[in-house]
């Protein structure tokens, strides 16, 4: 037998991107008076609220879901930064939206959708600071695009000014 049989053919690899569907998700910048945000704690850990966007469905009504309480619903103003991020297998793609400023007593009867976490009034500086690295990017670039008027892209934790035309709302 020639030595060349022994030696496995050679598999071939695929790209291990999107084998699945991308996870679209949405996170709610709600700004509460002049200096501070809403955010979700869970187990500890600090998150602007957040919820996926199911099929059929568009980040503003997903929005809609993400907190309960509101007796008009969430006054969403703008989409503030869409980030898309690949990983291994699928791409994430997480829509900001922000909303109006909304007062203490706004937010008092507003219940987040996941039981687990509780909604907390904190300093926007308080909330950088306890932030995962991406996350504090991510909402950095949001109060920056909500103050100038603009939507931010960014892709793998990178910003893009103008948007990559795959990054570019249709």
């Amino acid at each position: 037998m020639p030595a060349t049989a022994l030696i496995p053919a050679q598999r071939r690899r695929a790209a291990y991107e999107n084998w699945r569907p991308p996870v679209i998700g949405v996170q709610l910048l709600v700004p509460v008076g002049a200096d501070c945000l809403l955010v979700a704690e869970t187990l500890g850990s600090i998150v602007l609220p957040v919820d996926a966007v199911h099929d059929g469905e568009t980040a503003w009504e997903a929005a809609q879901h993400v907190l309960r309480g509101a007796s008009n619903g969430i006054p969403v103003l703008r989409h503030v930064v869409l980030d898309q991020k690949q990983l291994r297998r699928r791409k994430v793609i997480t829509h900001v939206l922000a909303t109006a400023s909304m007062s203490r007593g706004d937010v008092a009867p507003l219940t987040y959708r996941d039981a687990r976490g509780e909604l907390r009034v904190l300093s926007t500086d308080r909330v950088i600071d306890r932030l995962p690295t991406l996350a504090k990017l991510r909402v950095l670039l949001a109060l920056q695009a909500l103050a100038v008027n603009t939507t931010a892209y960014m892709e793998d934790g990178v910003v893009h000014d103008p948007p990559p035309a795959k990054l570019a709302p249709h």
